[in-house]
């Protein structure tokens, strides 16, 4: 899979969509405002393929305009949240490998769409619309799949209060599709066999994350790019350093410590671990944990001085 995509990065890459998480966002918002001047207009946009197949072409375009929920403030938070992590996932992957993520989603959506259509209209003899079941809702939870995938060290702010590694999102998501599917099974068994559409559209929307996550594994992890592997690194040294910042600032300046760094605000108390240096290189005393000696910027004199004139 990951030779695959790279020959066909080679040949494709130039024409890959830039900026697909935002032009994603675009298309919502281009939803809501025909929603707003006319409140029928979804029935004119979904992914009917009855219809589709009586000439309404467009309709295999517009049905990505519908957006995933009605418009409120929650609404606006979750869309600028995923467009913070597409575009997240979008410069790590590269345009190519995001554009063929999201659109490899959509198209198995839409081939889904019309296998169902065609298999239940033969059961029941009559054409049945599957429109309605059919939308971008669980394309966008596969993004944030997707993204929990590749940082599950990054944190998020829950309610804007909790902090919470977003692999344990990730796994809260898994919990909530594994119930909607649990749901849907209970209404077929109660004898409403129409809920299957709504189990094959859902597993059809994530079918892109299993392809993606799981046909890449080596030794049963996901094989990381140096970009995603760097990404991760800063992700835990940020942490380290802002949780030393925190524990440095509850303990106040009178606490005592002789060493402080002046990168992390890590002292011998808090961090005893650690060794600490003063910087022969910078001008004046600056000192420093044994994990920013050697990568701290040094400070220069101030222009003018004898000593910047000596250097």
């Amino acid at each position: 899979m990951e030779r695959f995509l790279n020959k066909l990065e080679r040949k494709l890459g130039k024409y890959a969509v830039p900026h697909l998480a935002a032009v994603m966002i675009g298309c919502y918002v281009v939803g809501y405002i025909l929603e707003l001047i006319n409140p029928d207009v979804a029935a004119y946009m979904m992914l009917e393929p009855a219809e589709i197949l009586k000439g309404q072409l467009w309709r295999l375009i517009t049905w990505v305009l519908i957006p995933p929920g009605s418009l409120g403030i929650w609404t606006a938070i979750m869309l600028f949240f995923y467009l913070s992590i597409g575009t997240s996932l979008e410069r790590v992957w590269g345009n190519f490998r995001y554009n063929v993520y999201i659109f490899s989603g959509m198209l198995i959506t839409m081939i889904a769409a019309f296998v169902t259509y065609f298999i239940f209209s033969a059961v029941y003899g009559v054409p049945v619309p599957v429109g309605r079941s059919v939308s971008t809702y669980y394309i966008c939870m596969s993004i944030f799949l997707a993204y929990a995938a590749t940082f599950p060290d990054a944190q998020v702010l829950l309610y804007f209060v909790i902090p919470i590694r977003v692999k344990w999102l990730g796994i809260l998501y898994g919990a909530f599709l594994v119930y909607d599917c649990l749901g849907y099974f209970r209404a077929v068994i109660g004898g409403n066999l129409y809920a299957l559409v709504y189990i094959i559209m859902l597993a059809a929307s994530l079918l892109n994350f299993v392809i993606f996550f799981f046909t890449m594994r080596k030794s049963g992890k996901v094989r990381l790019t140096k970009a995603q592997k760097e990404m991760r690194r800063q992700f835990r040294q940020a942490s380290r350093e802002a949780a030393a910042r925190q524990e440095a600032k509850a303990m106040g300046p009178g606490n005592g410590a002789r060493h402080r760094c002046e990168i992390c605000g890590r002292t011998e108390l808090t961090n005893p671990e650690l060794d600490f240096r003063y910087c022969t290189k910078c001008h004046g005393d600056h000192e420093y944990c044994s994990d920013h000696l050697f990568t701290h910027m040094h400070i220069q004199p101030p222009q003018g001085t004898a000593e910047n004139s000596r250097q």
